[in-house]
């Protein structure tokens, strides 16, 4: 058994957060991460913003102003640079980045990784490459965010889905382009068609308070289209989004430069759900093209993508079964067993 500790000085959260509503990409995996590394038997402690000290699911979570625990063999420090340093006896310190690197070009960031040249936690392929050769870091190692086993339960369904897309990511990105795509060209060629949005800005805690009035704006561009099959659901729990997706055709995202792995549409595909993106960001890891969905080239190419899974019953089952089969074998227990790897 290894003494284990991860470090964020990020939002307001802790273990139950998961169950009690909805939570941001980075939280819901840290949360996912410590649970199924104290079910391998470690002794794991989390130090955060929380609201106040827990004992959940056999993970140990206290504020971070708190005392830290002695004898920690893994220490990861969590996309801050003011935790990468705090540390320093730990047998061995690695550095879990989740954004697009390009944040790390700072002196308060490069100075302590060159000093402290802590592994680098890389969560796909093209989040590796916006990281630049020359920059300072111990090893360079990818670790995908793993699935919940909640989102890989599902079985293969012959009953057909209503026409019914969804979008589950940030209001931010490219929602107004997808409802654009959406009033214009999708649903006036799909009769009966419904796009329900599970999105908000109560998922990202105090981050998304900053930008509460520009998500207000698209939110309000898609209130305003109601009448052409949108629904405006708000972010819900993942146990609902489970549900959810059950009732969904195909899931409409068109992806960000931003999205380094895109939790999103993991979680869809897992669940048998095909879906349509464009070539931005990490989406591409997401979806096998032609077979999980569609990496559209272009926004004709979407639109058609979209129309065809909403229209095609034939084409839903094939991509809905394969999803099933290809986009669920990485799960949280072989992403806690990569973590566990790196102790010395």
């Amino acid at each position: 058994m290894a003494r284990i500790l991860i470090a964020d000085d990020g939002i307001v959260f802790d273990g139950r957060s998961l169950e009690a509503g909805p939570l941001g990409g980075v939280e819901s995996s840290i949360v996912n991460l410590v649970q199924e590394l104290a079910k391998r038997g470690h002794d794991v402690h989390v130090r955060n913003n929380c609201a106040q000290a827990l004992d959940h699911r056999d993970v140990s979570w206290r504020p971070i102003g708190e005392a830290w625990p002695d004898n920690v063999d893994l220490y990861i420090a969590n996309r801050g640079d003011k935790v990468i340093q705090r540390m320093p006896d730990a047998g061995r310190t690695v550095f879990w980045i989740h954004n697009p690197a390009g944040y790390l070009m700072k002196w308060r960031y490069l100075s302590k990784l060159w000093w402290t040249k802590p592994a680098i936690i890389f969560i796909g392929r093209v989040h590796e490459t916006t990281y630049p050769a020359w920059a300072p870091s111990g090893e360079r190692i990818v670790i995908p965010y793993g699935l919940s086993e909640d989102f890989c339960a599902a079985a293969a369904s012959d009953a057909m889905p209503a026409p019914r897309a969804v979008f589950t990511s940030n209001p931010l990105r490219s929602l107004d382009w997808l409802l654009d795509r959406w009033a214009q060209d999708i649903q006036p060629n799909v009769p009966g068609a419904e796009l329900h949005l599970f999105t908000g800005a109560a998922t990202y805690g105090s981050a998304g308070d900053a930008k509460a009035n520009q998500m207000a704006a698209v939110l309000a561009q898609a209130d305003a289209l109601m009448n052409q099959g949108v629904v405006l659901r708000g972010p819900v729990p993942k146990s609902q989004l489970i549900d959810e997706f059950r009732e969904a055709r195909c899931m409409l995202y068109r992806g960000d430069v931003n999205e380094t792995f895109c939790l999103a549409v993991g979680e869809a595909q897992a669940m048998g759900v095909p879906a349509v993106v464009q070539n931005y960001g990490s989406v591409v890891e997401r979806v096998i093209d032609g077979e999980t969905g569609y990496v559209a080239d272009n926004d004709r190419a979407f639109t058609e993508a979209a129309i065809k899974l909403l229209s095609d019953e034939e084409l839903w089952r094939h991509q809905h079964r394969t999803a099933l089969d290809k986009q669920r074998s990485w799960r949280w227990p072989d992403a806690a067993a990569a973590f566990e790897n790196l102790i010395g």
